[in-house]
């Protein structure tokens, strides 16, 4: 027997949310052709009205902490790439990767033919100590299968409290069996910078990220750099290739340590937004600065956010020479806003600008010397090669305008390589400023 009740009522919802579709329609488009702002009671009625209908009408019944958080989601999704809904967890891996510490084993990985891969192993954190080596494909962790699974999945599997132990199963050139390795996570320290003497005279510090401590680690890195130098220190390249960026605040101690010899020309970087709070113009602070040696900065279409920052401010003062590839373009804001349940929302709030006013969204800096790559990275399955801000989907505009200036791209450069064609011109023209140097101090 068929029960005839039922397309009835399914007629009859079809209906009901048809007239509602309709209304809500209507309401749009009288807002729109009078020209009106559609009114946050508008904005509301509407979302009340589509999860009423989801939860009433849907085929099976919605889990509603994910269709609630589809409905952050989608809010979000319709501003720009760098607004988003942070669940617990990934805000929780946000705030470890900024503070610079976290739990787990020590591995820096990559994906190398579709298989997840180490790069290096850290050196003094429990993969380094158990012996495991670049370029081994990690074929399980624990009794996972990484076949398909992406770097992101891959960390969160391997991170964790200290003390809890993870299994990982190893392919390794040369040997014809698994190996397996049985770990204990500790608390992995990550060292945003690095430093070497180039030549006698002339030092290099390279930043791979603003964390937290990244300041203090500079100032600490250019003392014990001229220190070495006994006393005749000639340059300083800064690598601020493949910086992602990071903390603001950290970008300001940086390059905090070479403005503001003249306090009335201090200004490092200002910001720009809807709200009086978003408009800020950050200033170098008065007091010790570095001696007025040369300084190459080197970027690429790596360098973002706060290495945007430095580099831009730098340029400004005509305090250092930018030197090789247009950079990324991330010039926005991001503020942080706390949710309930361990969540949070972070939310481009302004734009960034360099002392002389220019605009960093969707332009980024440009180099004074322009000095391509020598050696491209070897790119996984898929990756689009040399992406910048500009080429994101629902990028933000430079100064809030529609068309955004489109800027050509260049070949990247491996920092690590043997062969850095950027880094051996960098210290060229660091010798070629002092030699100037000398010879106006004879005349």
């Amino acid at each position: 027997m068929v029960d005839m009740k039922k397309p009835l009522l399914i007629k009859t919802q079809i209906i009901v949310l048809a007239a509602i579709a309709i209304c809500l329609a209507i309401i749009l488009m009288s807002h729109c052709n009078k020209e009106e702002a559609i009114s946050e009671q508008t904005y509301l009625q509407l979302l009340k009205e589509a999860h009423a209908a989801v939860i009433k009408y849907y085929v099976d019944p919605p889990d509603p902490k994910k269709l609630m958080k589809g409905m952050v989601d989608g809010v979000l999704a319709s501003l720009d790439p760098h607004s988003a809904y942070l669940p617990p967890e990934p805000y929780k891996e946000m705030e470890e990767q900024i503070s610079g510490a976290f739990g787990g084993i020590g591995i820096e990985l990559g994906m190398k033919e579709d298989r997840l891969t180490v790069i290096a192993p850290i050196e003094d954190t429990p993969a380094f100590r158990a012996g495991i080596q670049p370029n081994d494909h990690i074929f399980k962790i624990n009794a996972t299968f990484t076949r398909g699974m992406n770097i992101s999945k891959a960390v969160s599997r391997m991170r964790g409290e200290k003390g809890t132990p993870v299994t990982l199963t190893v392919l390794r050139e040369k040997v014809d069996h698994p190996l397996t390795f049985k770990l204990i996570r500790d608390v992995i320290k990550i060292k945003s910078l690095k430093t070497r003497i180039l030549e006698p005279g002339y030092g290099l510090i390279r930043i791979s990220q603003f964390q937290e401590h990244t300041g203090s680690d500079f100032k600490k890195a250019l003392k014990e750099l001229r220190a070495a130098a006994g006393g005749t220190f000639k340059g300083l390249v800064i690598d601020l290739r493949f910086n992602p960026g990071g903390l603001l605040v950290s970008a300001v101690e940086v390059a905090n340590c070479f403005i503001g010899h003249d306090p009335a020309n201090s200004l490092i970087v200002s910001t720009k937004g809807r709200l009086p709070d978003s408009n800020q113009m950050i200033r170098a602070t008065v007091g010790e600065k570095e001696p007025r040696y040369p300084i190459v900065v080197l970027i690429n279409a790596g360098s973002a956010s706060a290495s945007e920052i430095v580099a831009g401010a730098l340029q400004d003062h005509k305090r250092a020479v930018i030197m090789g590839q247009q950079s990324f373009g991330k010039g926005s804001v991001q503020s942080i806003f706390p949710l309930p349940g361990n969540a949070a929302l972070k939310l481009t709030t302004a734009r960034y600008y360099t002392p002389s006013g220019r605009s960093i969204q969707a332009k980024g800096i440009t180099p004074d010397v322009l000095v391509a790559g020598y050696k491209p990275i070897e790119k996984t399955a898929g990756q689009a090669e040399n992406i910048r801000e500009q080429d994101l989907e629902r990028s933000l505009a430079p100064d809030g305008k529609k068309d955004a200036v489109r800027l050509p791209h260049s070949g990247l450069v491996d920092p690590d390589s043997k062969k850095d064609y950027q880094l051996t011109r960098a210290l060229e023209l660091l010798r070629s400023l002092d030699l100037v140097r000398e010879q106006r101090l004879v005349r």
